[in-house]
């Protein structure tokens, strides 16, 4: 039995090291092509580190766009479509569909911070695992944080006092209260304006409890502007009451978000 570590303990590796790299994997095959459906390669900043899409020059052009990923840091994934006689000058007359996955320096670098792990963020977190993101989520009950799911990107954090885990979040991170009221999200939310200037800081709740807070901030000390700079109610408007339903709203706002800022940096 070999020792060499497989494909996938290789990706995890470069995953826990933090290292850039760039999944290729070849998701559909035409024709004369040097390898087979579902082929894939580790590329990293060094070049090939683990795997294949077929050698020659398919994989060197594969390889250039990979570096070119990890050069410019980009997140978000491509998926390419190459005749290999126009588009890579190989004499065969097939074509190859390629879709190529960042994995960034440090791993995720989209960071969510949810304080409160009460039902709504029960439904979420599994919506959101799945995604290239960090998950921070903090509560003052062990146990509720003991029944979210186990996910490799998910911090589960047990404080006595929440709100000074602001100052410990990036200020590129998306901020969500989502505790037991808003007496408890107030303290957070306060923190998180008058210290920070997070892309998204977000509040459950109704419109009635948005303009308690946005008082409350101001007599707290927020500037009146400042105190209408977060979301609440949070989420998009469509679906009912349920957790999860109130959750996939959640997460379609955060992507929209995410996605909107991405478009501004362009």
């Amino acid at each position: 039995m070999s020792d060499s570590p497989t494909f996938y303990e290789q990706l995890v590796a470069l995953e826990r090291d933090g290292s850039a790299f760039v999944l290729v994997t070849l998701v559909e095959a035409l024709g004369s092509v040097p390898q087979d459906t579902g082929a894939k390669m580790l590329v990293t900043a060094a070049g090939l580190h683990a795997g294949t899409v077929g050698g020659g020059r398919v994989e060197a052009q594969a390889l250039a766009l990979a570096h070119e990923i990890i050069a410019k840091s980009e997140a978000a994934p491509r998926f390419i479509s190459w005749t290999l006689k126009g588009d890579v000058g190989m004499t065969c007359g097939g074509a190859v569909k390629l879709y190529f996955e960042p994995h960034p320096a440090g791993g995720a670098t989209w960071t969510i911070a949810i304080f409160g792990a009460g039902h709504v963020a029960q439904a979420l977190v599994p919506v959101l695992a799945p995604l290239p993101c960090k998950l921070v989520v903090y509560d003052t009950r062990a146990d509720w944080l003991a029944r979210l799911p186990r996910a490799r990107n998910l911090t589960a954090t047990h404080l006595a006092d929440l709100a000074p885990a602001i100052d410990t979040l990036s200020a590129d991170a998306f901020v969500l209260c989502m505790t037991q009221g808003h007496k408890t999200d107030r303290p957070i939310l306060h923190r998180a304006l008058a210290t920070k200037n997070f892309p998204f800081v977000g509040a459950i709740g109704s419109e009635a409890k948005a303009a308690v807070l946005r008082r409350e901030l101001v007599v707290d000390g927020l500037a009146p502007a400042r105190a209408e700079e977060f979301h609440c109610p949070v989420g998009l408007d469509f679906g009912t009451n349920h957790p999860h339903e109130i959750a996939l709203s959640i997460a379609a706002q955060l992507l929209t978000e995410r996605d909107g800022l991405a478009e501004k940096r362009r």
